[in-house]
């Protein structure tokens, strides 16, 4: 009965401290937040319920996109029903959209598409507190200084009071709200396009696809011009060819053989192109531009960038209006 006894005991106490080393791991965050100048009522009211979470863990281990093609992963990430929510949702926020190109000089349908490839148009953001799954990752250890870096951006936008600690939720990777920025993108990009004092990607629309936008135009985004095309090569095309560090014009690669995917020929503009052929020899290709390259910023996936690219199409063909 004793040995019973001492097994619950054991497996109670184990339960409630599965990581023992995470608590004193936290205490040494909050000295480091402390001498980074973060005022000790947001460490103690953003730690107040700091865990361990053992799903952020796996899930860093075990992303999905490493385990499928574009052809399997495009029809899950771009959905029918999803581009008839885009293009519906085009429609009602015209006006704002209209508004937000107007000052970030970015294509609405873009704005629109990573709304909703992100976090399905806002509906799904992550129920993650923010603080702890930072906390967690940094303490796992395998990419600790990004993470705690990213924690420590986290403390400075509760000290600026944009949102509480118990509203800070997102990724099990602490990505946030409704286009899922990281704690270092919200202060660097995230806007107050409501005009209410608070950059509040995660209830205010308006504030959400201005800060989406923002990043874009910060990061280079080109108002005029698309993010790329899928394309078809001729046989025994050069590999070496592929990849973003080869950049060339489209009469180039005009001349090399490269046509659109339905055979004819490239466009005529000035414009300047890489070659990306994100799976293997049999997969698809696509003529990467400048934007492409801009949405590779914001997320370094070949499957990310080709998701948004093909709804932002899908929204603008056939026209809306």
């Amino acid at each position: 009965m004793k040995k019973i006894i001492s097994a619950v005991l054991f497996s109670a106490a184990f339960s409630l401290h599965a990581e023992p080393g995470f608590d004193n791991y936290v205490e040494q965050l909050k000295v480091e937040a402390a001498e980074q100048g973060i005022s000790q009522q947001t460490i103690d009211a953003a730690f107040a319920n700091a865990q361990f979470y053992p799903r952020a863990v796996k899930a860093d281990k075990q992303q999905p996109e490493f385990k499928l093609t574009l052809d399997t992963y495009l029809p899950r990430a771009v959905p029918a029903w999803k581009v008839q929510q885009a293009r519906a949702l085009y429609k009602k926020h015209y006006p704002l959209l209209k508004e937000i190109e107007k000052k970030y000089q970015v294509q609405p349908r873009f704005v629109i598409a990573l709304w909703g490839v992100e976090s399905n148009f806002g509906k799904f953001t992550g129920n993650y507190n923010v603080v702890s799954a930072l906390s967690t990752m940094s303490y796992e250890g395998r990419r600790e200084a990004f993470f705690k870096k990213e924690l420590m951006n986290a403390l400075n936008i509760l000290e600026q009071q944009h949102i509480s600690p118990a509203e800070m939720k997102g990724s099990w990777a602490g990505a946030m709200g409704q286009v899922q920025f990281m704690p270092s993108s919200f202060l660097a990009y995230a806007q107050d396009f409501d005009g209410d004092g608070h950059r509040d990607i995660w209830n205010s629309t308006a504030d959400a696809l201005a800060s989406a936008a923002n990043y874009l135009a910060q990061s280079g985004w080109s108002n005029d011009l698309t993010w790329g095309r899928q394309v078809k090569l001729p046989e025994n095309f050069d590999a070496d060819l592929f990849g973003l560090a080869t950049s060339k014009s489209l009469s180039e690669w005009q001349a090399l053989g490269v046509r659109r995917y339905d055979g004819t020929d490239l466009p005529t503009r000035d414009i300047r192109a890489s070659l990306v052929q994100p799976d293997d020899a049999h997969g698809r290709v696509y003529l990467a531009y400048d934007n492409y390259r801009v949405l590779m910023k914001w997320n370094r996936s070949h499957y990310f960038v080709a998701a948004v690219g093909t709804l932002a199409d899908r929204i603008s063909y056939p026209p809306v209006f």
